[in-house]
């Protein structure tokens, strides 16, 4: 089984900086994408940004140019520095990963349990 422990939420002030962390850690052969996802009150979860296993990356739109998804293949971690945060930011973040626990099997999704990121005004 596959485990994904997040970290680094909080309360900030609007345009003020955090970092989150996702560590995985459990049986693990290799990795695909890692991601980042939020969800506020009342909305839908939604994708915030996205790694490969080969560094690409790619961002929501209401994201871009503030957040940076950056990822440490060899302690199979994710973090999403996010910069000049809005109240909009405002959400339970949840870190994602595809993820095999052999070679050969099939990549399964996994999650972790959320972190808060709260941005007063």
């Amino acid at each position: 089984q596959v485990q994904l422990v997040e970290s680094g939420g909080g309360l900030v002030q609007a345009g003020g900086s955090l970092t989150l962390s996702c560590a995985a850690s459990g049986t693990i052969f290799s990795i695909n994408h890692m991601a980042w996802y939020r969800q506020a009150p009342g909305k839908q979860r939604e994708l915030v940004a996205v790694t490969t296993s080969g560094g690409s990356t790619s961002y929501a739109d209401s994201v871009k140019g503030r957040f940076t998804i950056s990822r440490d293949n060899a302690k199979n971690a994710v973090y999403l520095q996010m910069n000049n945060l809005k109240p909009e930011d405002t959400a339970a973040y949840y870190c994602n990963a595809a993820a095999r626990i052999y070679s050969g099997s099939r990549y399964y999704d996994y999650w972790g349990q959320g972190t808060q990121v709260t941005v007063n005004s």
